[in-house]
């Protein structure tokens, strides 16, 4: 079986595993110590925030993996509170000092912010890229529209959108934008929050691979070249989010997974000041 840090997703010079953890909600020990499993297993992607207070953890726990620093691939986010240019340069400093890094490798806006001009945000974000704080720049819960402004006003590339992606959600509009600015597309919550383990399709699908319908979701998506980053606190869990990179599915699977898609899936719907209007 191929390990997860073999496959990945290459956008404008950025190489992203296509497997990352999530550490949303992680803490402590606990955060510390399911990303040092998670890297001793073969995962070389994770994601953490300025939101998780947990970015010291995450540190912590890559250090104490012994994975060469080169080898991982490390996101954070900041919060749109701090999207005023001398507030994003101070936050983005911030994640560095709490990661104890020199550099992240993804640097993104967690979530739009209507009160600041989104020109003004990102001229700040490429200065953070030029100044050599993060080696790759994007954005996150941006709309159709978003990406379309965002790309005609940024100076540096926008590596990806992170958005919520599951089988339960349509997001065939805002996905198909991102392939067009060349955007690789990462999905947070890619098991529904764990809604995946309950359907049905999926676990008939599942037992024809001898996988879980967490798996079959899973595979649904890095099938598409779309980057997964699914959260949990257990080891099994770990190892099982690991094993999807050894079947295939096919065309009649994809096509039937495609089909639970529905408009009102979104289980995450929150920002800034009012949640976007969703395509």
């Amino acid at each position: 079986m191929e390990t997860p840090a073999l496959q990945a997703v290459e956008v404008k010079g950025a190489r992203i595993p296509l497997l990352g953890l999530g550490t949303w909600d992680l803490r402590g020990r606990t955060c510390a110590r399911i990303v040092e499993q998670a890297l001793r297993l073969g995962y070389r992607h994770v994601d953490t925030a300025q939101l998780y207070e947990n970015e010291r953890e995450v540190g912590d726990g890559l250090r104490a993996s012994g994975v060469s620093r080169k080898e991982v691939f490390v996101t954070t986010k900041i919060w749109p509170s701090h999207f005023l240019p001398p507030e994003l340069e101070r936050a983005a400093k911030d994640r560095l000092v709490r990661l104890r890094l020199s550099e992240v490798d993804l640097l993104l806006l967690h979530w739009p912010n209507p009160r600041v001009p989104l020109a003004e945000t990102l001229g700040a974000l490429c200065k953070v890229k030029r100044e050599g704080l993060a080696r790759h720049i994007g954005v996150s819960n941006f709309t159709v529209a978003m990406l379309d402004e965002a790309n005609s006003l940024t100076t540096e590339p926008l590596v990806c959108n992170q958005i919520e992606v599951h089988p339960f959600l349509d997001q065939s509009k805002v996905i198909s934008a991102c392939r067009r600015h060349d955007m690789a597309v990462v999905a947070y919550s890619p098991i529904a929050r764990g809604e995946a383990k309950n359907d049905a399709v999926l676990a008939r699908i599942g037992r024809s691979h001898r996988k879980s319908a967490a798996q079959v979701c899973l595979r649904f998506l890095v099938q598409q070249e779309i980057v997964v980053i699914p959260r949990t606190s257990k080891l099994d869990r770990l190892v099982e989010n690991a094993a999807i990179f050894d079947f295939v599915l096919s065309e009649a699977e994809m096509a039937e997974i495609a089909g639970l898609a529905r408009r009102d899936g979104r289980i995450v719907d929150y920002s800034y000041s009012g949640a976007p209007s969703w395509d």
